[in-house]
């Protein structure tokens, strides 16, 4: 039997071993630096996103975290995906079809003018799904990142 139910704050361990194991699998475990405390305070009592966990005989099985940004030229609020991780042994049931599907009935919901995410250049399996599904690669954008170092940096 599978499900997928809105996270809770009791969640928040499962988060945190299911963002470990998508750390493992894309290979950057070294840059999970956060806590179940910091999560949990950003998810819950800050709300800077909401959780999605997906289950299997009440066994969680992966998870979609999300958050919205704004579209100045859409006029509308966006979805944007952070993650969305299901376990090894769990893919090719649907169940990442079904958290993407879940995930577009809340941006209907929500009136979003478009959902996002990005993808690793090399993950080939994901980007096969992700075509399946109708989306399109941003070919012509490219990414930025300041880092917390970055951050303080230019803040100073």
């Amino acid at each position: 039997m599978f499900q997928i139910r809105k996270a809770t704050e009791s969640d928040t361990p499962i988060i945190f071993d299911l963002i470990k194991k998508l750390a493992v699998y894309e290979k950057m475990e070294d840059e999970v630096i956060t806590s179940v405390e910091e999560l949990k305070e950003n998810i819950f009592t800050h709300k800077f996103s909401k959780v999605l966990i997906a289950e299997e005989d009440e066994k969680p099985v992966g998870f979609a975290l999300y958050f919205y940004n704004f579209s100045t030229f859409v006029g509308k609020p966006g979805l944007y995906l952070e993650d969305l991780f299901v376990e090894p042994d769990c893919r090719g049931k649907g169940y990442g079809k079904k958290l993407f599907a879940e995930l577009a009935k809340i941006a209907k919901e929500e009136n979003c003018g478009r959902m996002e995410w990005s993808v690793l250049d090399w993950n080939t399996p994901a980007i096969k799904f992700y075509e399946s599904l109708g989306a399109k690669p941003m070919d012509e954008w490219t990414v930025f990142r300041l880092d917390r170092k970055g951050i303080a940096d230019l803040a100073n």
